[in-house]
């Protein structure tokens, strides 16, 4: 066993390489072999002596991640129940194997990990699939789709198999929220009290019919799609969701009068407390007179970062001064600085490997997200939204949408961390 500290994104975060990779052996078949090289502190990419082997399920929003482009992962095959769907994916990843399902995918004995990118209520069903079948599964938002019940299975599962399990969220790798990690990290923020983040997408409901036909996301509560939102606060800080009081709005719209999820809301707002006894505010809306947005801000006692607003200002950094000022009121008091943001190309860096330093899907996170789930599995370590975060960013979502049912109620979040 030998240890190498590798400063990166992830701030410094501690590899552990075992070379015998016995559990690793066990579950996938390959071992992580050699010296591991740093490069700028960067981990260098070509260090396994074998690619891992993905299957891609589901031909919308699965065909624009970047598995093909990194050297240590190969496309094996590809999934979809529609056959222009799967054609789709072959030509995305230049592969010529496609299963009909992903039932049949995850039966094959030479794919290690599988990629699902299948309508939202089934991530769960299709998760316990492939790692009942010896997959590791990287798995689109949310984690678990609207019972507490569904998360729990999930968690059981990844425990009971043993094998890496990572959430797709893209608000985690975004640039912005890069920069506003490596602030806190670099303790910028000083305290960091209070954030607010916002998933604006008005619109919605020309995605819940299909050739005449409802889809899953129709009448879908905006609660249980948190994940654009949460995870502009926890991964950034760590912090956990502790509590929600949330209000939703809805109208008459025929919509909201019938749909399979039961849920009257076309907007959510909710307040929750972390178990910092910090504040964080969420607002997913679906309708209204707004501008779609996925933003955040983040406020603390020496600094405050606002990212990019839908109508017109720019990222802006605000910290505390020690020039003096009078108000309007003729009160005299401390004048912050005021400075706009240019936020850097992170893709651009040897965060990644070269051949992934191109823009990408969601404010560049799609090359992160494919570099980080197949990073993880090269050098056996959890990803960095693994169950635990995966859960973190999910179930306050579900527990707000309880509160809004119940006109506001104040309802406790379950935790599900790792105790270690």
């Amino acid at each position: 066993m030998f240890e190498k500290k590798v400063s990166s994104e992830r701030n410094r975060l501690t590899l552990q390489v075992d070379f015998s990779r016995r559990g690793f052996i066990k579950r996938s078949g390959y071992a992580l072999a050699g010296t591991m090289l740093v490069s700028q502190g960067v981990l260098a990419v070509n260090t396994a002596p074998k690619k891992i082997r993905i299957g891609v399920v589901g031909g919308g929003f699965g065909t624009s991640f970047q598995w093909h482009e990194h050297p240590d992962c190969v496309v094996q095959a590809v999934s979809d129940l529609r056959e222009d769907r799967r054609n789709r994916l072959m030509q995305v990843y230049n592969c010529r194997k496609a299963y009909n399902s992903l039932e049949e995918l995850v039966l094959a004995k030479d794919i290690d990990a599988v990629a699902i990118f299948t309508d939202g209520p089934l991530h769960v069903q299709h998760t316990v699939e492939a790692m009942k079948n010896g997959k590791h599964v990287i798995s689109a938002v949310p984690a678990a789709w609207a019972t507490i019940e569904q998360a729990e299975l999930l968690l059981d599962t990844v425990k009971k198999y043993g094998l890496t399990y990572m959430m797709a969220e893209t608000g985690h790798f975004q640039q912005s929220t890069i920069s506003a990690r490596k602030f806190y990290r670099q303790g910028k923020f000083g305290s960091l009290y209070y954030c607010e983040a916002e998933y604006q997408h008005p619109g919605l409901e020309s995605l819940y019919f299909q050739d005449g036909r409802r889809t899953w996301r129709h009448g879908m509560s905006p609660m249980h799609y948190p994940t654009h939102s949460t995870s502009q606060l926890i991964g950034v800080s760590g912090e956990r969701l502790t509590e929600a009081v949330c209000h939703g709005w809805g109208d008459d719209d025929p919509i909201l009068q019938d749909n399979v999820h039961g849920n009257p809301f076309w907007n959510g707002s909710a307040m929750f407390r972390t178990n910092r006894g910090n504040a964080f505010r969420m607002n997913v809306w679906w309708k209204g007179a707004h501008r779609g947005c996925e933003r955040a801000q983040w406020i603390g006692d020496k600094m405050s970062f606002y990212t990019a607003h839908p109508n017109g200002t720019g990222a802006v950094i605000i910290r505390s001064g020690k020039q003096m000022e009078k108000d309007d009121a003729g009160f005299v008091r401390e004048a912050p600085n005021f400075e706009h943001y240019k936020q850097p190309h992170w893709w651009e860096t040897d965060i990644l490997p070269e051949p992934l330093r191109h823009n990408s899907g969601h404010e560049g996170s799609h090359t992160f997200l494919t570099h980080e789930f197949v990073d993880a599995l090269i050098h056996s370590r959890r990803p960095a939204i693994d169950v635990y975060e995966s859960l973190a960013y999910t179930v306050p979502g579900i527990i707000a949408h309880q509160s809004a049912l119940r006109k506001g109620d104040l309802i406790k979040i379950p935790q599900y961390d790792q105790k270690t």
